[in-house]
């Protein structure tokens, strides 16, 4: 049992690794403010309270109101999967083994649904600024950033760490939409990183869109477009206005021994996870999705 929880240990930095470099919504994780270290459910206190009126000599100050209500926020989605690798496979190479067929996994099913499931549950949150359905290109992208960013001046949210999260399709007509100069080096880069203070994220089409389904694994594995869903130009983000949680639980790890099913080293995944825009804050975020 010790070379379980060792071969366990070795490997959770090998998925950790994987998801810092390849998911695109990771950066937001720093912002998560709420803890779900020992619970599935954390309420947030929301205050509203009412402005200022005219003060009296007379009657002095005049009467507000305060409101507080709780927002719960609880972890709903939980996913999984089962791997095994045959006892011929000896433990010199298991490490390898493992850490290929782990890092395809989680490349290209576990990461995907994990960026793609936090759009769209952005993008269909109530309060979040949805535009009209629109197909861009070089001419029209910047005016449509232009006027997103315009919308969440409108409503006073915070300019400092806003990120702009756009369609790789979109990639190159974003590039064409701004001159370049030759720099002192003679060298031009070509790719728009950032925009008016704005980091610029590129994200893969399948990744973005307002609805998705997430399969059960009976029938069909992964993720789907949802039937309603239309795939997204672009999105801004004011990353306060967010919260992410995810609990990887330490994959176990059977040996062929201790397998009862199959003569194989056998690994069993658990990603429990969700995603929430704060109700005050839905405005920090801008939709721009393409046509249906």
């Amino acid at each position: 049992m010790a070379n379980t929880v060792n071969l366990a240990t070795k490997f959770l930095p090998v998925i950790d690794d994987i998801y810092r470099s390849e998911s695109v919504t990771e950066l937001l994780d720093t912002n998560t403010m709420a803890d779900f270290t020992n619970s599935a459910e954390v309420k947030v206190l929301k205050v509203a309270t009412t402005g200022l009126g005219n003060y009296s000599r007379t009657n002095g100050y005049p009467k507000g109101d305060i409101s507080a209500t709780w927002e719960t926020m609880r972890l709903s989605q939980e996913r999984g999967k089962e791997i095994s690798i045959d006892r011929m496979d000896d433990e010199e190479m298991l490490g390898v083994v493992f850490g290929s067929v782990t890092g395809n996994f989680m490349r290209e099913w576990v990461i995907p649904e994990l960026d793609a499931y936090r759009f769209a549950k952005y993008a269909s949150s109530s309060g979040v600024t949805v535009g009209e359905g629109v197909d861009l290109a070089k001419d029209t992208i910047l005016d449509a950033i232009d006027e997103a960013v315009a919308v969440l001046d409108e409503n006073e949210v915070p300019q400092e760490g806003r990120v702009l999260f756009v369609n790789s399709d979109l990639k190159p007509a974003l590039n064409k939409a701004l001159n370049r100069q030759w720099g002192s080096d003679d060298i031009v880069n070509a790719v728009v990183n950032g925009y008016n203070n704005m980091k610029v994220i590129y994200v893969p089409k399948s990744r973005f869109y307002t609805e998705i389904t997430l399969n059960d694994g009976t029938s069909a594995w992964g993720y789907t477009k949802g039937g309603s869903g239309k795939e997204m130009n672009f999105m801004v983000v004011y990353p306060q206005a967010l919260v992410q949680a995810k609990k990887f639980i330490l994959p176990k790890v059977f040996s062929p021994d201790e397998n009862q099913k199959l003569d194989a080293w056998l690994f069993q995944f658990r990603l429990y996870h969700d995603a929430f825009v704060y109700e005050n804050k839905a405005k920090g975020i801008y939709v721009s999705p393409k046509t249906a």
